[in-house]
């Protein structure tokens, strides 16, 4: 089953519409190296960019990295050496900290996410992220009972799973709103979090007196590491800030 965009509502079998509502939830995905190398390189970001290609028991992906250039490649050295990776290749220098890398898998050895999400008959958003080992999804489902069933699942896989959002698609139906929901999709939760702290102690009023020392107080972390969440923040909403400019 391939993943759809859908609209804010559908059309039962009756005729009568049907709610369709946006969740997003977390998944520590154990096991699997994508998760499990995201989890030993915290300060590096996957995306997912592409979908599957290929044949057999063989498949092909294309991914993004993001992060400091020597954890971006420790990440990639260490993800080479899973056993269900057959192969992994930057497609542009590490040194740029955020490069494009296309491997092949062990479909076999391999337990995705968007596969037991297809068997459920369940739709999902493309462009995964994993971040600190968490894989963050959003699916679109109709019956009340439905996430339950998702949720049950996954933990019954051994995965951990947490609910993040769980809205009806009427309350995100304008483009604006779908675009502000896919860009704080990207961000993780401590970025977030720092993010949410910034505006809350005016760091970004033109006439307010917050400081970063003021945000790292209230996150109880050092003032560098408050820096480098809302750093990483600022860079991924920017990019897509360009992205809606230059339309």
């Amino acid at each position: 089953m391939t993943a759809r965009d859908p609209g804010a509502s559908d059309v039962d079998s009756d005729g009568a519409p049907t709610q369709i509502r946006q969740v997003t939830f977390r998944v520590r995905h154990h096991g699997e190296p994508e998760s499990d190398v995201s989890a030993a390189f915290p300060r590096v970001t996957l995306r997912s960019v592409s979908s599957m290609t290929g044949g057999g028991n063989r498949r092909k992906r294309i991914i993004e990295l993001s992060g400091d250039p020597e954890q971006v490649e420790g990440f990639l050295t260490e993800f080479r050496e899973a056993d269900s990776i057959v192969a992994a290749e930057s497609l542009s220098p590490l040194s740029r900290g955020r490069v494009y890398v296309v491997f092949v898998y062990d479909l076999t050895e391999w337990d995705s996410i968007s596969e037991s999400l297809s068997e459920l008959g369940v739709h999902y958003k493309m462009g995964t992220t994993i971040s600190a080992g968490w894989e963050r999804w959003t699916v679109y489902l109709e019956e009340p009972d439905e996430l339950s069933r998702v949720v049950d699942h996954l933990r019954g896989a051994g995965n951990e799973v947490e609910l993040v959002s769980n809205v009806e698609m009427s309350e995100l139906s304008t483009p604006d709103q779908l675009h502000a929901d896919q860009m704080l999709e990207e961000l993780t939760v401590r970025q977030r979090d720092a993010l949410a702290t910034a505006i809350a102690v005016d760091y970004y009023e033109h006439d307010g007196d917050g400081a970063i020392a003021d945000v790292a107080e209230a996150l109880d972390v050092a003032e560098t590491t408050a820096w480098e969440h809302l750093s990483r923040a600022e860079g991924k909403l920017m990019r897509h800030v360009g992205d809606y400019l230059s339309r």
